[in-house]
């Protein structure tokens, strides 16, 4: 039997991309999962895809840069499965450009996305993790969260926050019970995460950079690693990037 058999998961950003492809990869190891994010026709598709697949899977629509709405997420989900034993904090934005270029809207929504999305996850599944005495918080931070790049000056900003938040909260959350705490922080992946990006020349540095980027299920496979591993282990960050990426 599955280590996920009947584990139940919240998975934001659930439409597409990382967050797609680990919804799957749980759902078929038995996880019952809860799909959220804004577009409600892929929420649909995924849920019947994996109930065709034999898995469990329920969706809620949400923006998460909504508190109110995230918190309904998790109310829905403990109103489907009866508990929420782990939450993926993975919707994210990434609209890059030079910060002399001023796009200071989409600076932003990055910190709307990017940040206050990972808190309000946080903030709807705490009181019932620390009522329930265990469960999981995973947080999506990236490669972009430890290394500076020309163009990614404030999405650095926020993913380097994100890693700020998850490491904060593993130490508040010390000796007060027993919720894991974990970090991943993708390289290049194929996903829709580029499709942000309004800034002409930092999308012709996309086509020269050489880099082969993983597909979506390698980070699904960390999050199951992740997911996985006995109640007394707390795996506190994975770095996963392509070999051909060189930072």
């Amino acid at each position: 039997m599955s280590k996920l058999n009947q584990k139940v998961v919240i998975i934001t950003g659930a439409s597409s991309g990382i967050g797609e492809a680990t919804a799957r990869k749980l759902a078929e190891n038995g996880a019952h999962v809860m799909l959220t994010a804004r577009r409600k026709d892929r929420l649909t598709q995924l849920q019947e895809a994996i109930a065709s697949a034999g898995g469990k899977a329920v969706y809620c629509q949400a923006d998460i840069t909504r508190a109110e709405e995230v918190t309904e997420v998790a109310e829905q989900t403990l109103s489907a499965f009866g508990r929420i034993d782990a939450i993926f904090n993975n919707a994210g934005i990434m609209p890059l450009s030079m910060i002399d270029k001023l796009h200071v809207g989409e600076w932003e929504q990055m910190v709307d996305v990017n940040i206050k999305g990972v808190l309000y996850g946080i903030a709807a599944v705490l009181p019932h993790m620390l009522e329930r005495g265990e469960g999981h918080i995973i947080n999506v931070s990236s490669v972009a969260g430890h290394v500076i790049f020309p163009g990614a000056s404030v999405y650095c900003g926020t993913k380097f926050a994100v890693r700020a938040i998850t490491e904060g909260l593993r130490t508040d959350l010390r000796g007060k019970a027993d919720i894991r705490v974990s970090l991943i922080s993708p390289g290049a992946v194929s996903t829709e995460l580029s499709h942000t990006i309004t800034d002409p020349d930092i999308l012709a540095t996309f086509k020269t950079s050489g880099v082969t980027p993983l597909s979506a299920e390698s980070i699904a496979n960390a999050v199951r690693y992740v997911l996985e591993q006995p109640a007394d282990v707390d795996v506190n960050e994975i770095i996963v990037r392509p070999v051909s990426q060189p930072r």
